[in-house]
């Protein structure tokens, strides 16, 4: 588990690809102490699973379903990455629960300054636009970010001087890509109410009304909730 909030930067040493997964390594000084061959690392919001050390870079192994969901394919040597160690249970909870558990991959379409702030116009995927709600959370290449608004293409986050600076985010612009991880807890929530992913009433149940139903549908109301652990 991580909460989004990046520790530092690194750098890719090397990227060896094969037919469907790849093998990272990146350069990461100011990140390594402490850490050992088991560890899980978010490297862009992807949870990686160190699998070796050599001075301060370690490697990690990308299998083909994150090759298949995420951005790390598209990494070149010298490219900047946003690195999180994972949470241990004396650290606050500044960010919000990421999972690294990387959904898809949305565009950036438009970064505009607005005072002090870049506000980025982020392009995402349809199927993960119903978890996406205004000022509700958003890890976006692993960075915990607020959503300032949404529309029925995409969304958007403002983003102050130090996290410009301290992120890979500072360093994109207009059509490059970002992995993306919705708000968890929204999708506990639509599975546990029997809804599918497009949002069509109740999956694999009897509809409300119904004799078969019994008018046993569970509805969102607060005893709900409270009763299945929020």
């Amino acid at each position: 588990m991580f909460t989004g909030l990046i520790a530092t930067l690194g750098t890719v040493e090397r990227l060896a690809e094969g037919s469907t997964s790849c093998r990272l390594t990146v350069r990461a000084p100011q990140l390594l102490s402490g850490v050992k061959i088991g560890d899980s690392i978010a490297v862009n919001g992807v949870c990686l699973t160190v699998v070796h050390l050599r001075g301060d870079t370690f490697t990690a192994d990308v299998m083909p379903e994150t090759v298949r969901r995420t951005t790390l394919h598209l990494l070149q040597p010298g490219d900047r990455v946003n690195l999180e160690k994972a949470l241990r249970p004396t650290d606050g909870l500044d960010g919000h629960i990421v999972q690294g558990h990387v959904e898809g991959v949305g565009t950036i379409q438009q970064i505009i300054p607005e005072g002090n702030a870049r506000v980025y116009r982020i392009q995402a995927p349809g199927e993960l636009l119903r978890y996406i709600v205004e000022k509700g959370s958003i890890a976006v290449d692993g960075i915990s970010l607020t959503v300032t608004e949404t529309d029925d293409s995409g969304f958007g986050v403002s983003l102050i001087p130090h996290t410009a600076k301290m992120t890979t985010l500072g360093y994109k612009s207009a059509g490059d890509a970002v992995n993306l991880e919705t708000d968890i807890l929204a999708r506990y929530v639509e599975k546990m109410l029997g809804m599918d992913k497009k949002g069509n009433g109740f999956a694999g149940r009897h509809k409300p009304g119904t004799a078969e139903n019994n008018n046993s549908e569970p509805e969102l109301t607060e005893a709900f909730l409270l009763r299945h652990g929020f």
